[in-house]
């Protein structure tokens, strides 16, 4: 029923919007009374075990029913939640049942972080920890686990939370528990798309997906398609966005999970509001609002008031903008949300100017701008502490295998000595025999452990090296246009420049803004092949798909020197490498060429089929480059650094990160150049075989 009834509410253009609201409120009404059956059935075990005579209310399956209709109540009654899961710990502790003790304070902690109070929240989180290691009970560590990094991604130390995720992946694997593996990937996706590092977070969600394969549940794969569409919303990819929300709305109608399909209808309602299509996502929205009359969920009343806020004053309805605003802003100031209280502040500032009520507009202007410098200083701090993260978490991680092949050995060597000894007693002869075999054989253990243990070194060497270099270019390339950047807003904000001096610098911020992006997309990729973060996987890849996606992307910058772009790959260039790590190879090689290219010049792309490869090219009609720099340019460890011929900067980073990706694609890299003649860079990768492309 729910499932057709969706389908006439989207499908039917006559429809009027007031009898939708209505259809949808006897829809609630419906998922309501299925979700009250679940608690009622608490409710009724909970009288039956009290009305029998041999009630004992210290009895663990009594109290882990009231822990069990606690959580059932946390979306609805936060008051029941609390005064059970009190109870239930309360009557834990009396007979030392440590399962039922850490599951109550894992219900606490929940209480606390909905009512945004983070510090005894995590100090819940972390007491649960402590005490479900007594009951040894996995599963509801995995759970404690998962949820405490999420209550600091919450407070936006992503450092520890990308920490107490990974430490959970770990125990996840372990003990094979794939749903909270499939949780906790898909928060650290949601940890790097809250970064805007989209193509992170997809790799993760691709792992994800196939967790969920493997697990078969339409529900958590419709709880990730929900997630998947929010992030594909952010990246502008709509379609994508539509695509995956819709099968998990019908998913959760079907099931009848109507927090999950709020939330679905919230993601629905932003990607139709990214587009401008206000009527269709105040629709949406006001779907999600009616479910949230029955559900308590201020985290995400945030995000739903935020975007009716919008999606109104879009319309041109101030007033109820200035309402919905209002109430999310209360609640983000409550919950200490600083992201929610931004965007709030940000409508509200609109809505006072229209009205031109311009000292609240200033107001809240000002409120924005605070928070706005807030959030954008914290962004780096957030991103590299992340990056830092892991690589402190990969050394300690190398450090135990170490420490656990010494005590192996130490073992080892234990169980030769006792062998020995009890040889002793049994021939004098033999022993001396046996001796000398064991003194050979720890001989050789010992020289493949010093050997290991030097590798070991090596590495970490390489890693402090790498983590070096990163600082250091971040301090060199990228300080430089952020401080101008800020000199620059200083003198507009201190009155030493006019209005349209200040506009007058736009395309130069513009310009210095796109040089750090690319900078920052160049420094992270390649921080994660000298790391090992980045694992290639090679599939069926069309280049010319590539070459056009990324003349595309970069066509802006040729328009505005002049040069022309020419891609002649045929529609059938089909090669099997990594597409991500491809695509980053294509793009830096034509941004070079942008780059050295001047005005009125052309770029040219292209590719030559030979046995088992495909040869690609991009030649420019650049500056060229003399000998000596065209035999360093890709020699090891090599940056060097020049300005185009519009004095744009660069890093030194592209070639680099070119060589090491076409290498882990099997492929070579090499140029060819005249000063003043310009300049061709070529590369191989592997051709898909027939077959596959059939396939394909």
């Amino acid at each position: 029923m729910s499932l057709a009834l969706s389908k006439f509410l989207t499908s039917n253009k006559y429809f009027k919007y007031e009898v939708g609201l209505a259809l949808l409120f006897y829809f609630i009404v419906f998922l309501s009374y299925s979700q009250q059956t679940t608690r009622d059935s608490l409710k009724n075990v909970l009288k039956e075990l009290k009305e029998n005579k041999d009630f004992n209310a210290k009895d663990s399956v009594y109290i882990q029913i009231l822990s069990d209709l606690g959580a059932e109540m946390r979306f609805y009654q936060s008051d029941s939640l609390f005064k059970l899961s009190n109870e239930a710990l309360k009557l834990s502790r009396a007979i030392e049942y440590k399962n039922g003790e850490s599951y109550s304070l894992l219900n606490l902690a929940h209480y606390y972080s909905d009512k945004g109070e983070n510090s005894k929240a995590i100090k819940n989180f972390n007491e649960a920890l402590k005490i479900v290691g007594q009951s040894k009970n996995k599963d509801l560590e995995l759970r404690i686990l998962s949820d405490l990094a999420n209550e600091y991604s919450y407070i936006g130390d992503y450092g520890k939370a990308l920490t107490s995720f990974l430490d959970c992946i770990e125990v996840a694997k372990k003990y094979g528990n794939k749903r909270i593996l499939s949780v906790v990937q898909e928060n650290i996706a949601n940890l790097y798309a809250g970064q805007k590092d989209y193509e992170e977070a997809l790799l993760y969600f691709k792992e994800v997906k196939k967790i969920n394969n493997e697990i078969g549940s339409e529900i958590i794969m419709a709880e990730t398609a929900s997630n998947m569409a929010s992030l594909y919303a952010e990246m502008g990819k709509f379609d994508y966005a539509i695509f995956n929300v819709n099968s998990s709305i019908a998913t959760f109608e079907k099931h009848r999970i109507y927090d999950w399909l709020a939330y679905a209808y919230e993601i629905k309602g932003k990607t139709y509001l990214m587009q401008e299509k206000y009527e269709w996502a105040l629709y949406w929205y006001s779907q999600c609002e009616m479910l949230h009359t029955k559900i308590h969920d201020e985290r995400g009343e945030i995000d739903l008031y935020n975007g009716m806020a919008e999606a109104n004053f879009g319309l041109k309805k101030d007033s109820i903008s200035e309402v919905y605003a209002l109430k999310a802003y209360e609640i983000s100031s409550r919950l200490m949300f600083k992201e929610g209280m931004q965007k709030c502040a940000n409508t509200l500032y609109k809505i006072h100017k229209n009205q031109q009520d311009y000292a609240m507009a200033l107001e809240y202007h000002e409120i924005y701008q605070k928070l706005t410098d807030t959030l954008s200083s914290n962004e780096n701090k957030k991103s590299l502490a992340m990056l830092k993260n892991k690589v402190e978490y990969d050394t300690q991680k190398m450090e135990l295998i170490i420490n656990s092949e010494k005590a192996l050995a130490q073992q080892k060597k234990y169980v030769y000595t006792a062998a020995v000894i009890l040889l002793i007693f049994l021939i004098v002869t033999f022993l001396v025999k046996r001796n000398e075999k064991i003194q050979r054989k720890l001989n050789i253990e010992l020289k493949a452990n010093k050997q290991s243990l030097e590798k070991s070194e090596l590495e970490l060497r390489d890693i402090n090296k790498t983590k070096d270099k990163l600082f250091s270019i971040i301090g060199h390339d990228l300080r430089g246009p952020i401080g101008a950047f800020q000199g620059l807003l200083k003198l507009f904000k201190d009155g030493e420049i006019n209005k349209d001096e200040f506009l007058g610098f736009i395309p130069k911020l513009s310009s210095d803004i796109e040089h750090i992006s690319f900078t920052l997309n160049n420094l992270l990729s390649w921080g994660q092949t000298q790391m090992n973060g980045a694992t290639t996987k090679p599939s069926i890849i069309s280049l010319d798909s590539l070459v056009a996606d990324n003349i595309k992307l970069l066509s802006e910058i040729a328009v505005g020197k002049s040069i022309k772009m020419i891609s002649q790959l045929s529609g059938n260039t089909m090669a099997w490498s990594d597409g991500n790590q491809i695509d980053i190879v294509i793009r830096n090689l034509i941004s070079n060429a942008l780059k050295f290219t001047p005005s009125n010049g052309m770029i040219t792309i292209g590719a030559t089929e030979k046995n088992d490869t495909w040869e690609v090219f991009v030649r420019d009609t650049g500056v060229g480059m003399p000998k000596e720099i065209v035999e360093k340019i890709f020699s090891e460890n090599s940056t060097i650094t020049t300005y185009g011929t519009n004095n744009e900067k660069g890093t030194g980073l592209g070639l680099s990160l070119c060589k090491e990706m076409v290498e882990k694609n099997h492929g070579m890299i090499w140029v060819d150049s005249m000063v003043r003649k310009g300049s061709c860079f070529y590369f191989t990768l592997p051709k898909a075989k027939k077959e596959y492309q059939k396939a394909s």
